[in-house]
């Protein structure tokens, strides 16, 4: 059971200053994606990054089965798409469907609206509460717009 957390925990938690960010993944002809906003640096070398993803999560299964992970920085002008990847599951909808993408080194998509992009390859997997930190070595990382990186805001989503 997981116990529930103070309105005043709640409140300050939703204060911390994130990226909008949607997580892509793939195994073998399977593709997963979500909107994320617990994403960070965890080492400059090697270069390493982090994502925290529920276990229930279609894209947790594909980031475990695949081993990578694309983590695709949005500019706000992506806000709406990062809405469609975080309100609906990969395991009923398809929502790569009309969705401009290439694939990375991993083979995990790269949104072709994305301001940059951090592909990684999975090295480390650590189980934390209701969640799962996947940890990454970068294997390509590239900035593709100029578009400043959109800000997550707990009222623009919820």
């Amino acid at each position: 059971m997981v116990p529930k957390q103070s309105d005043s925990s709640a409140e300050a938690m939703r204060s911390i200053i994130r990226g909008v960010y949607i997580i892509t993944a793939s195994s073998g002809s399977t593709l997963g994606g979500m909107a994320a906003s617990w994403v960070s640096q965890a080492s400059f070398s090697p270069p390493l990054f982090m994502v925290s993803i529920g276990p229930s999560r279609h894209t947790h299964k594909v980031i475990s089965e695949g081993k990578n992970f694309c983590i695709n920085i949005m500019p706000e002008s992506g806000i709406a798409m990062a809405k469609r990847f975080g309100t609906t599951t990969g395991s009923k909808v398809d929502k790569f469907s009309g969705t401009p993408y290439h694939k990375a080194v991993t083979g995990a998509p790269v949104l072709d609206n994305a301001v940059a992009y951090i592909d990684c390859k999975v090295v480390q997997s650590i189980p934390a509460g209701d969640h799962t930190i996947f940890v990454g070595e970068v294997a390509e990382a590239k900035v593709t717009s100029t578009e400043p990186p959109a800000v997550y805001r707990h009222n623009d989503f919820f």
